[in-house]
């Protein structure tokens, strides 16, 4: 297929051997009060598809898709694009037919999808890495694997840099990202391999760190890093405080993601003013501030004997962005436009008014915060069975962090249900990766592997859930025949895609030449998870495949406390 080619409806956005993304344009003539979307491949195919819940699914071929509670009113004269990804396995996974509510959808012209062929894995190499992989009695070295995440987290610092910085390549970058009123936005973390402060997957990031950090707290003492994964959680926070500049006012964002993209260079070398967007009560942004809150209140409780004062300043501030995420209601996503076309709101505010109460409740064992869990529960029907766990959908961390925190039956049936699906019954790679999504394959990997561990501590499955989280991990970790986190083990990835360590040391120039160069990265971007492989556990290192082979600070998050998780136990024994 050609990318970016429209036909009719159908535009296959990305392609890869034996997969494709697409967006189908549905043109709405009478106005729609819920929907069902047909989906018939020309072959069986694997079908991701976040705006809606599968209904049916017949002969992995014609799949029946209903709306979620959030977007199944569609107004007349209205286009709505509805997202998927394919992955098949035989001869076609072409879309043939399409409907809404028994209505043809016209596809146009049919465009083959050609399967090409599946290279083979990349062969394994000596190990080359800093870090050395195994204990002496063969066990992975997880103590070794936090070190070098929180590494990467380092290496991702904005602003001023403190005069303890372990990563040499970098220092002060983005002294100049004020709020419209010339408010200090210096700080926080830059979000990928570019340089925006996207706060709603920073946000996200902090409170699974954070929460990692507050259940294992032995696996970090032991490795030693219990400081620095304290202080990498508050460069976060620190950050989050800056941004809310008054009771109902919060930046959300600092860089214009496009203009950022459009650039491949040093953070130090930018020149130019970045944009600033906030929140307001006419803007409102819901999800982001009920995050922003979570990862405040996780992050006290990380501070609560450390530094009281601090805890106190965060819960306040929890509290406050938390009622003004419940009062003003709305998506950040529709009042930072910007920020839609990387980190749209997907699945809504409700996850996130649960989760930011959720945590404030854990926080504060405030019974307001419990009534408010329930009534988000109720409100948003958050006991439903999603189908991953990330920066957009809170829904299992929400049913996995009560029923650790209440015990009660709602939330441990629906966390049971969640983490069986993932455990049993999730799609999986040959090698035995649960495979959510081709975008940051083990991102989800690890998110899942860490909150079904935190299933498995409430009681729910314990030896089979743990069993599970320590085989996603070690996957990543050279189970699959190579690591892939940056400076760890065997045959890890050298070419990320990752601006500043793709750039030579000062002064030379960094450029796009540093993006084409066919050279690994001259600077060791230590303890950075890669997206990963496809669902055929084919992965190959190249810096322009940003599917694979981009890094992110919301991929590290889940995956970290996994590790911690692991650590904890492998500990007891």
């Amino acid at each position: 297929a050609l990318i970016g080619l429209t036909l009719a409806g159908l535009q296959i956005v990305n392609q890869w051997p034996n997969g494709y993304e697409a967006t189908l344009s549905i043109p709405i003539g009478n106005t729609i009060n819920g929907w069902e979307i047909m989906l018939k491949f020309a072959g069986p195919v694997s079908l991701q598809a976040w705006l809606g819940d599968v209904q049916s699914n017949v002969g992995d071929q014609t799949y029946v898709l209903r709306n979620k509670d959030y977007n199944g009113n569609l107004a007349s004269g209205s286009t709505y694009e509805f997202k998927f990804v394919v992955d098949f396995k035989g001869v076609s996974g072409n879309l043939i037919q399409a409907t809404i509510n028994g209505q043809n959808i016209d596809l146009g012209e049919n465009i083959p999808v050609n399967p090409g062929t599946t290279a083979a894995t990349t062969p394994a190499g000596s190990t080359q890495g800093p870090i050395n992989p195994t204990l002496p009695n063969g066990n992975y070295d997880y103590g070794a694997v936090l070190r070098a995440s929180l590494l990467f987290y380092e290496a991702q610092r904005a602003g001023k840099l403190p005069a303890n910085n372990r990563i040499p390549w970098r220092s002060d970058s983005m002294l100049m990202d004020r709020g419209e009123n010339g408010e200090d936005l210096t700080g926080g973390y830059f979000d990928a391999g570019d340089y925006v402060k996207f706060n709603f997957p920073m946000a996200g990031t902090t409170t699974l760190l954070a929460w990692g950090v507050l259940d294992y707290e032995d696996a970090y003492a032991t490795a030693g890093e219990l400081v620095n994964a304290r202080e990498a959680l508050k460069w976060a926070t620190d950050y989050f405080i800056k941004c809310h500049v008054s009771k109902r006012e919060f930046y959300g964002q600092v860089g214009d993601g496009n203009d950022d993209h459009a650039s491949w260079s040093r953070p130090e070398d930018w020149t130019k003013n970045r944009p600033a967007w906030k929140l307001t009560n006419d803007k409102p942004g819901s999800d982001l501030l009920a995050e922003t809150a979570a990862a405040l209140a996780a992050t006290a409780m990380v501070f609560r004997t450390a530094d009281k004062a601090y805890s106190d300043t965060l819960i306040h501030h929890a509290r406050e962005l938390y009622d003004f995420a419940n009062d003003r209601r709305g998506k950040y996503s529709d009042s930072i436009p910007n920020a839609s076309s990387f980190y749209n709101s997907w699945s809504g505010y409700g996850d996130e008014l649960a989760w930011g109460a959720a945590w404030l409740y854990r926080a504060t064992s405030d019974p307001r915060y419990r009534f408010e869990v329930d009534s988000h529960w109720n409100e948003f029907s958050l006991g439903g069975q999603p189908q991953e766990f990330g920066w957009d959908d809170k829904k299992a961390g929400v049913q996995i962090l009560m029923a650790r925190v209440t015990g009660e039956q709602k939330f441990k049936q629906a966390a049971e249900s969640f983490c069986n699906y993932i455990v049993r019954n999730a799609p999986k790679s040959p090698k035995g990766l649960v495979f959510l999504s081709q975008w940051g394959a083990l991102r989800h990997a690890g998110n899942v592997a860490f909150v079904c561990l935190q299933a498995a501590a409430a009681g729910i499955n314990t030896q089979e859930y743990v069993n599970f989280a320590a085989k996603q991990i070690n996957y990543i970790l050279g189970d699959s025949g190579r690591s892939y986190v940056i400076g760890f083990g065997n045959d890890y990835p050298k070419k990320p895609h990752h601006r500043s360590s793709s750039c030579p040391n000062r002064p030379a120039l960094c450029d796009w030449n540093a993006y084409n160069s066919p050279n690994p990265n001259p600077q060791l971007l230590v303890g950075a998870l890669v997206g990963g492989p496809d669902q055929q556990d084919f992965y190959e290192d190249k810096r322009d495949d940003y599917i694979k082979n981009e890094v992110a600070t919301d991929y590290n998050a889940g995956f970290t406390s996994a590790v911690a998780g692991l650590a904890h136990y492998a500990n007891k024994v």
